[in-house]
């Protein structure tokens, strides 16, 4: 199952960083993959998503995902498939786990609320805003502001949904200082990096919705993709607790799509004669992927996920109200922008507009409910939010 040795990210091969860094101090034995990896972990940016929403807003549960618990099992998954592959490890694990760093509180919901209070700016992306956070405003380092990740680990999360044909403001600033090239597929790693988000969430989210009795088991299991796990599971081990059965679902759901994926990729690979790192972009196609009829079946689970839990009315109350949370937050730093911290406090009135856009995706759910309450007033979330 492994790809040919030259379509892998080599770090040697790296195109570096943008600011040079003196190799002064001490660095340890780490190459420049494993370098981003471990600066993005550091980062303030990835602590914060301890407390972002991923389905259920700002969740009561204990056992529920939030932003956090979702990249990290995504990096499992995108390091498995990587090293089944023989793709960089390293640099597929700093993806997975920087990929949803831009998402503002409340996820989805505050996203289209920022996006809509901020029109007049041009608006908000959670994606291109990965970018600004890696770029601009982690400043952890004396010499240079963001976190000066290689090139690789830059286009790969500019790219990982692919090539970028209208990239909002943010994005072109990323790319104006430093061109990603976003009109080219990124890496291989960058790839698996996104379908390790789908195979995640799908089936995290699968493990969510029953935990909180949002879906229904007998609906789910008409699925047929779910259909054929659960009648399998029940055959290997029969009379297993219903709980038992429900987790056994989810892990075989999730090596199902794994396998699928390492077979379908190999396959694409092959058929498109690709022996190097930039033959995966001269493909001009993806060639990580779910097979076509894995895809099928995967289009269709998510279809029910949107209707049975996402967009169900019990999380559609929780969403308007999230959405009224950032649009009062931004209407009020907008009227009165010395509400914000000084150091977020700009003249110029496009760049204040933006900051504002900054400074509000920077919060934590919690955060946010709270500096709600202090400057608008109480907000009217449910107390069991799951």
């Amino acid at each position: 199952m492994k790809l040919p040795a030259g379509v892998a990210a080599q770090p040697a091969a790296s195109r570096g960083r943008l600011h040079r860094e003196p190799d002064s101090g001490p660095r340890g034995p780490r190459d420049v993959f494993q370098r981003d990896r471990d600066r993005i972990i550091h980062s303030v940016a990835f602590r914060r998503l301890r407390h972002k929403t991923q389905v259920f807003v700002a969740p009561d549960g204990d056992h529920f995902r939030v932003r956090l618990t979702h990249s990290i099992e995504v990096a499992q998954i995108g390091r498995t498939m990587a090293r089944a592959l023989g793709l960089n490890e390293d640099l597929t694990e700093a993806l997975c786990l920087a990929h949803d760093l831009g998402h503002p509180p409340f996820g989805h919901a505050g996203e289209d609320a920022l996006n809509a209070a901020l029109a007049d700016a041009s608006g908000f992306d959670h994606n291109a805003h990965t970018l600004r956070i890696l770029t601009r405003l982690e400043t952890p380092y004396p010499d240079f502001d963001g976190l000066n990740l290689s090139w690789e680990a830059l286009e790969g999360l500019a790219k990982h949904n692919g090539p970028i044909a209208s990239p909002t403001w943010a994005m072109v600033n990323a790319n104006a200082e430093w061109d990603l090239e976003l009109a080219t597929w990124p890496s291989l790693e960058a790839q698996v990096s996104a379908i390790a988000d789908d195979i995640a969430y799908d089936n995290h989210d699968i493990d969510d919705g029953l935990r909180s009795g949002l879906l229904d088991l007998d609906e789910l299991i008409e699925l047929p993709l779910v259909r054929r796990h659960w009648d399998a599971i029940a055959k290997r081990h029969p009379g297993i607790s219903l709980d038992k059965q429900q987790r056994a679902l989810v892990r075989d759901m999730i090596g199902t799509m794994v396998g699928d994926v390492l077979d379908e990729t190999a396959r694409r690979v092959a058929d498109a004669g690709a022996q190097t790192f930039d033959a995966i972009r001269a493909a001009r196609r993806p060639l990580a992927g779910f097979s076509d009829a894995l895809a099928a079946e995967e289009r269709e689970l998510k279809r029910f996920l949107y209707a049975r839990l996402y967009d169900s009315p019990q999380l559609q109350g929780i969403r308007r109200e999230a959405e009224r949370i950032v649009t009062n937050l931004a209407n009020t730093y907008r009227d009165d922008a010395s509400r914000l911290p000084p150091p977020w406090q700009h003249g110029e009135a496009i760049n204040q507009l933006r900051t504002i856009g900054d400074f509000i995706a920077g919060m934590t759910d919690r955060y946010a409910i709270s500096r709600h309450e202090e400057l608008v007033g109480p907000v009217n979330l449910p107390a069991d939010r799951f």
